[in-house]
């Protein structure tokens, strides 16, 4: 009897851990997309809670889920593309205006959903789309995988099909040289005749339509409504994931496992007499604890470098 239950355990949290990571997990993407091409998009937050709220909406009015979430990308791409013509043609800083969409999505949206609806601080009475769970023939008949892999959302599959997807436009593909061309040098990328703004633009604008995939999963299959603050720092996660990823697609997706991992953790020792205020700073601890590891291997990286470096120029100067 023990067995089984340490099963059925494992077997939830491991459903669990998917179900959790694949929102920071388009996130994260999305962080890696527009760093490869020099744009750090840390608008991460604010844009996947306007199109957490977008999502809610269009698919309310069309009463289509997919249009919701066909809604929410969109709306993702515009706010990114916003994003680079303030810091590419205006000349405003990148990171200031990723700081603004972050306070957009924050207070913003609870304006927007009233403006819209009437409705303050969550979208209860609105009558929007859920997507719906999606049993994998074959799989879902197998014990134990069957449980843990089946029955989650189509956005739950492409959130993991897009770190393919991700590894093979920027290493497969003319535009993938294009944007790690322009995120290394952007002025020898330049002198080579590739567009710069123009490769930055479509950089950002995959990177929102990946947060907007994100934002729409959060409404529309995680929380099932839109409600204040329901991101709750998963756009801010997901740029330490990226980052202790290197900006790699499988090592981003790696990094958005571990702190997937985290937070299913804390919503299962949930109520078992550990102070809440303790659990609840599980995931930030760790996310805290994943960059300084991050940080330290850099520097250690830096100081291999650089010795390897001195001790090269040694050799040249005593064989001269």
């Amino acid at each position: 009897m023990e067995k089984i239950l340490n099963a059925t355990f494992i077997t939830s949290f491991l459903y669990s851990v998917i179900r959790i990571t694949a929102p920071i997990l388009f996130a994260a993407l999305a962080s890696a997309v527009s760093e490869r091409a020099g744009v750090a998009n840390i608008g991460l937050e604010g844009i996947m809670m306007i199109t957490a709220l977008a999502g809610v909406l269009f698919s309310a009015w069309a009463q289509n889920a997919l249009l919701g979430v066909l809604g929410a990308a969109f709306v993702g791409v515009l706010i990114a593309v916003m994003m680079g013509f303030f810091n590419l043609k205006m000349g405003t800083n990148i990171i200031l205006a990723g700081i603004a969409v972050n306070m957009l999505g924050g207070g913003g949206t609870i304006f927007f959903l009233y403006l819209f609806t009437g409705e303050k601080g969550n979208s209860a009475a609105i009558p929007s789309k859920v997507l719906p769970k999606l049993n994998i023939p074959l799989i879902k008949d197998i014990p134990i995988a069957g449980d843990i892999l089946s029955g989650h959302s189509a956005l739950t599959y492409i959130a993991f099909l897009c770190v393919v997807l991700v590894f093979i436009l920027l290493y497969k593909t003319p535009l993938g040289l294009k944007i790690r061309a322009v995120g290394e040098n952007r002025n020898a990328a330049d002198s080579v005749g590739v567009s710069v703004n123009t490769v930055s633009y479509i950089a950002l604008g995959i990177s929102g339509f990946l947060a907007g995939l994100g934002g729409a999963y959060m409404s529309m299959y995680y929380s099932v409504g839109f409600s204040a603050n329901m991101v709750a720092g998963r756009g801010f996660i997901a740029l330490a994931a990226q980052a202790m990823g290197r900006g790699e697609p499988v090592g981003t997706m790696l990094s958005s496992l571990l702190f997937g991992t985290a937070d299913a953790l804390k919503n299962n020792i949930e109520g078992s007499g550990i102070p809440s205020q303790l659990v609840s700073t599980i995931p930030y601890v760790i996310t805290i604890t994943g960059l300084a590891l991050y940080a330290a291997s850099t520097i250690r990286k830096v100081k291999r470098t650089r010795r390897q470096n001195i001790a090269k120029i040694e050799r040249e100067e005593v064989g001269l």
